[in-house]
């Protein structure tokens, strides 16, 4: 026979007022009901908890060991719900992501701001990385949800939103792109260029856009952050290519920037979970304010 909360309710209110009657009254339960809670423990442990006569209610020896553990356990359980109910009422929560650097820092935290104005008690917590480990952080369900870029496997994942982020030419100052309205690939093949490291998904959609041309281009340099391909680009090096949510590009006063106008240089963006699984309530929340943000502008 196992033992339930209900009977180690009913043994702290027994042990806590001395009485059974008083007891009851506690739990609001009738006394003969109170009574077989009680005996139903005693069997279950194979022990009596009270030594009790139709003047007192006093505890054995083998009560007074059990009185503390229990009272451990009933407040752990208590902890439990009560937590529980405060993360489904959003009162707390934490919303666990994995998301690419370029939206970790240009588009997140605006809209993170915006959400929190509403659940200010929500928490999140944030790990930024290329594709691949958002992908293999959501799968194994290190986090809740994933913003990831690219070309996506599905398996054991699902698309829950997808979205176009559009690549940028970005030079210095002064630069002969400056005066361009939109950047065309010849441009670009026309001057040394600073990519970024070849497991990342923006590198993968200017490959694939510069082999699809069948033009070949000067790659002046490599980068895995895309702080240093902008600081690379500043100091004249070449033009790097980076996403136009790339916060990096917006951050250096000296830096230009002109979007490509080949619609091959345009990085899907996905926000993907772990198939089949439900969403903790705060990131089922957050999940409806990525979609506000994300969403493509209606066609007029």
């Amino acid at each position: 026979m196992n033992i339930d909360i209900r009977q180690m309710r009913a043994f702290l209110a027994v042990a806590a007022t001395g009485s059974f009657t008083r007891a009851a009254g506690r739990l609001a339960l009738s006394q003969p009901a109170l009574t077989v809670q009680i005996r139903k423990l005693e069997q279950a442990l194979a022990l009596r908890v009270f030594d009790r006569n139709t003047r007192s209610v006093a505890l054995t020896r083998a009560g007074r060991d059990l009185l503390p553990v229990f009272e451990r356990l009933v407040r752990e359980l208590d902890g439990i719900v009560s937590d529980s109910r405060a993360q489904a009422s959003l009162s707390r929560g934490v919303v666990r992501l994995a998301v690419l650097p370029s939206i970790a820092s240009g588009l997140l935290p605006d809209i993170i701001a915006r959400f929190r104005r509403v659940h200010p008690d929500v928490l999140f917590v944030i790990r930024d990385a290329i594709a691949a480990t958002v992908n293999a952080a959501t799968r194994s369900e290190e986090v809740d949800l994933g913003i990831t870029g690219g070309n996506l496997d599905l398996q054991d994942l699902e698309a829950l939103l997808t979205t176009t982020d559009h690549m940028h030419a970005v030079f210095p100052q002064g630069h002969a792109l400056e005066h361009e309205g939109e950047v065309s690939l010849a441009d670009l093949a026309a001057h040394p260029l600073i990519l970024m490291d070849s497991a990342t998904s923006v590198r993968q959609v200017v490959d694939q856009a510069f082999s699809a041309a069948g033009l070949r281009i000067e790659v002046a340099a490599e980068a895995t952050y895309m702080s240093t391909a902008a600081a690379l680009a500043s100091a004249g090096l070449g033009v790097a290519i980076l996403p136009g949510s790339a916060m990096e590009v917006r951050a250096v006063p000296a830096l230009r920037s002109r979007r490509i106008g080949s619609p091959a240089f345009a990085r899907r963006i996905t926000v993907i979970r772990r198939a089949g699984r439900t969403l903790p309530p705060a990131s089922a929340l957050f999940l409806q304010e990525l979609q506000q943000a994300l969403a493509p502008p209606p066609v007029t």
